[in-house]
């Protein structure tokens, strides 16, 4: 059995990788609706390439391509002519982030008697389930500001923005709100055939309240002990899970003329596989500190995280990245990011149309 190093927690004993199987047991709304939409997937050739001596901040992962081309006419006198197919490379970066926390008499001021590892656990899984949820509109960002001709294949086809549509659809919704055909239009839009990929929206709640009030959400329900159905909370539209949170992207546009200002929403909506995900780790990710001679003893604990989050189908290029973990900037930053290609003088690209990642603008 593994021995570990012990250290004192307002004189309690605290055992760092205790306390992290504490954090990871804690749920996790945001990232867990992510994951059981399968919008977030394991990769073990990410994993691998990261826990080498090589890759450890940056690697670049193959991507097979698939087999196609038109089939030869079998009359017994045509030769066959072999085609091979196409190996893509794809980067991707590790995304380290740290973070500490001092309190005075962290024990009693701060857990109030409660059991100091739940609660404290509880906060810092919290904690990181917002910087993961941030970090992945950071991608997002990054991916929609990507220019170029085959890259703007993606942007543009992958994007449904109805704000500058005018009158009401038939049910008298704003036709510049999102709607009964807004979110099937938005995907057969970005993946045609492919579109029953999507799994999951991400909405700001103005936007889900409209489509509530169009009756368009519709909440899981449960039966409990007593036979009573309740609401689940989570919500689904056109058959596809919905996440509600006003950290999604806002737009303030200014008046302009006779057009009053007015608010751009994005909502996102992430398909199977839209993002390789995978906890590197660090070498100490949790541990603590105690200084009894500061304002009369006082806790330091400190946290660390290394995770790899690569939207599938499009490739990280460290043109503009500084350090060996990114920032946020620079996550969000278009010339750090293209579609996957062979690399080759001349590129030969993915087909953004595989990419399960799609973005609708609405005033609602």
């Amino acid at each position: 059995m593994a021995e570990y190093t012990q250290t004192k927690f307002d004189s309690k004993s605290f055992n760092p990788v205790a306390f992290g199987a504490y954090v990871d047991r804690i749920p996790t709304t945001k990232r867990n609706e992510l994951i059981k939409s399968r919008a977030l997937k394991g990769n073990q050739q990410i994993r691998e390439a990261f826990s080498s001596q090589t890759g450890t901040a940056y690697a670049t992962i193959p991507m097979t391509g698939r087999i196609g081309g038109t089939p030869q006419n079998y009359d017994g006198e045509t030769d066959f002519v072999p085609e091979s197919t196409t190996t893509f490379e794809r980067g991707v970066v590790v995304i380290g982030r740290m973070k500490s926390w001092t309190e005075k008499d962290f024990s009693t001021d701060i857990t109030g008697g409660v059991n100091f590892m739940d609660n404290v656990a509880a906060q810092v899984a919290e904690y990181w389930d917002g910087v993961d949820q941030d970090t992945l509109l950071s991608i997002l960002k990054g991916i929609y500001s990507m220019t170029g001709t085959a890259n703007l294949k993606f942007v543009n086809g992958h994007t449904l923005d109805i704000t500058a549509e005018a009158g009401d659809d038939s049910d008298g919704n704003p036709k510049n709100h999102a709607g009964v055909t807004t979110l099937n239009t938005a995907i057969q839009q970005a993946s045609g055939d492919n579109k029953s990929a999507f799994t999951i929206a991400i909405m700001h709640s103005t936007v889900a309240t409209n489509l509530e009030n169009l009756r368009l959400l519709a909440y899981l329900k449960y039966t409990d002990a007593q036979g009573v159905q309740r609401d689940l909370g989570i919500a689904t539209w056109n058959g596809r899970a919905v996440l509600i949170d006003d950290s999604m992207p806002i737009e303030e546009v200014e008046a302009a003329g006779e057009v009053p200002a007015y608010t751009k929403y994005t909502t996102y909506v992430l398909g199977d596989g839209a993002f390789d995900y995978e906890n590197i780790g660090a070498k100490v990710s949790y541990e603590m500190d105690r200084d009894p001679k500061v304002n009369g003893g006082q806790d330091t604990l400190y946290v660390r995280q290394r995770k790899a989050f690569a939207p599938f189908g499009i490739s990280y290029t460290r043109n503009t990245q500084v350090k060996l973990s990114p920032t946020s900037a620079e996550l969000e930053t278009g010339a750090n990011w293209t579609l996957v290609h062979n690399g080759e003088s001349t590129k030969q690209y993915i087909d953004h149309k595989a990419i399960p990642i799609a973005r609708i603008i609405s005033r609602g």
